[in-house]
């Protein structure tokens, strides 16, 4: 059990669902990641979407007071506020900025990715009037996503681009893999290829990129030869990993990386019934009571993020013990069957997501029933229920 912070931004008066994160764990995490890759190689802890639904701010401070110098996020939008909260370290945009933001990059101190001729010309012009350094950037190259980045045969021009620039200098190369966890993946094996021969091009208009980047946790946890010289582990930090699959299928093997999970989602019962068999349950009547049943009703529902693909299919844990969803998740309200454990009483709280004795739901099994991955699971997670942070 962790120790709460106190956090002046929480509601005082608010529904009883609230998600916990244990900046312990996530500490603990980055500690796994960097010994995984090792000293020589560099770990660029992405914090973007809020971190993945678990708090930027606070979960970006706690990395870096254990050691982390790299940040990954989307926007500018995204890396002013980390600056606004004090964090030192270097924040890489992924995917650039926007027109009329060069300045606003430059002043805050924040490494842009680049791809087409214009990020580099506008910042490129921002540090001029602004008598400012040479800028730091990040090359991304599209080795075969289909996404951002420049293409091979538009790479040249990016290189001319970047000569013509005094004040902006060449820092990093990089990549994302379109089928990281596949590892038998021919068009991983594509991008690898593709990847050596954009750094030859790149080396060949006498650029001299220092750091190299190709992988997030999937690519990290499945090829070593592609760690290169920065990983960009997400999920990882976070106490999740996506299965590796060879052949179509998942691997029983993982790898040596021991993870825990960061964030827990409780709230408490609002309310128990007692209902008679053959009653219908909900919006559409998608369930009926088979006996006698106890049903507990929870204030939290699809506007928390809570999905309704859950409905009649999820589970949750009170008193240690699993208890079923029934009927359909409305916006605000979830009903569970505590038939089974006639101790449970309004006000006992649940874990949606945590462990609780011999019981578990991971953000894992919430994906898989919701039709999903645990990435939307958790960044899903709305503004509305708070985010407690412990020690």
């Amino acid at each position: 059990m962790g120790v709460l912070i106190a956090d002046p931004t929480l509601r005082k008066f608010t529904r009883p669902t609230w998600a916990e994160v244990s900046l312990n764990a996530l500490r603990a995490n980055f500690r796994a990641v960097q010994n995984f890759v090792g000293p020589n190689v560099k770990v660029c802890a992405v914090v973007k979407a809020d971190a993945y639904g678990h708090g930027a701010e606070r979960c970006a401070l706690a990395l870096e007071s254990e050691g982390a110098d790299w940040f990954g996020v989307t926007t500018t939008d995204e890396g002013v506020p980390l600056r606004d909260a004090g964090l030192r370290g270097r924040i890489l945009l992924m995917t650039g900025f926007w027109h009329g933001e060069a300045e606003e990059v430059i002043r805050q101190n924040l490494t842009a990715t680049v791809w087409e001729p214009w990020h580099v010309e506008a910042l490129n012009s921002a540090a001029d009037d602004l008598g400012a350094r040479p800028q730091p950037v990040h090359l991304k190259v599209d080795t075969g996503m289909g996404r951002l980045g420049v293409t091979l045969d538009h790479l040249p021009e990016m290189c001319a681009a970047i000569q013509a620039s005094p004040r902006i200098a060449l820092e990093g190369l990089f990549t994302h893999f379109a089928s990281s966890e596949v590892l038998d993946a021919p068009d991983v094996i594509e991008q690898m290829a593709r990847f050596t021969e954009a750094l030859r091009i790149v080396q060949a208009h006498g650029l001299s990129p220092v750091i190299c980047h190709m992988d997030n946790t999937g690519g990290m946890l499945s090829r070593p030869q592609s760690h290169k010289d920065m990983v960009r582990p997400g999920l990882a930090l976070f106490g999740y990993a996506l299965p590796l699959v060879r052949g179509g299928a998942p691997i029983p093997e993982s790898p040596n990386l021991k993870l825990e999970p960061v964030l827990s989602w409780k709230t408490r019962i609002l309310a128990i019934k007692s209902i008679p068999a053959g009653k219908r349950l909900g919006y559409g009547g998608t369930f009926t009571t088979k006996s006698d049943s106890r049903i507990a009703i929870l204030p939290v529902g699809y506007a928390d993020g809570y999905s309704r693909e859950l409905s009649n299919r999820g589970r949750v844990i009170v008193c240690e013990q699993y208890a079923p969803i029934v009927g359909a998740i409305s916006m605000d309200l979830t009903l569970v069957d505590v038939t089974a454990i006639p101790q449970v009483q309004p006000g006992d709280e649940v874990l949606l997501i945590g462990s609780s004795g011999p019981a578990s739901v991971t953000a894992v099994e919430v994906a898989r029933h919701s039709r999903t991955i645990p990435y939307e699971v958790l960044c899903g997670i709305s503004k509305r229920v708070p985010r407690n942070f412990l020690a």
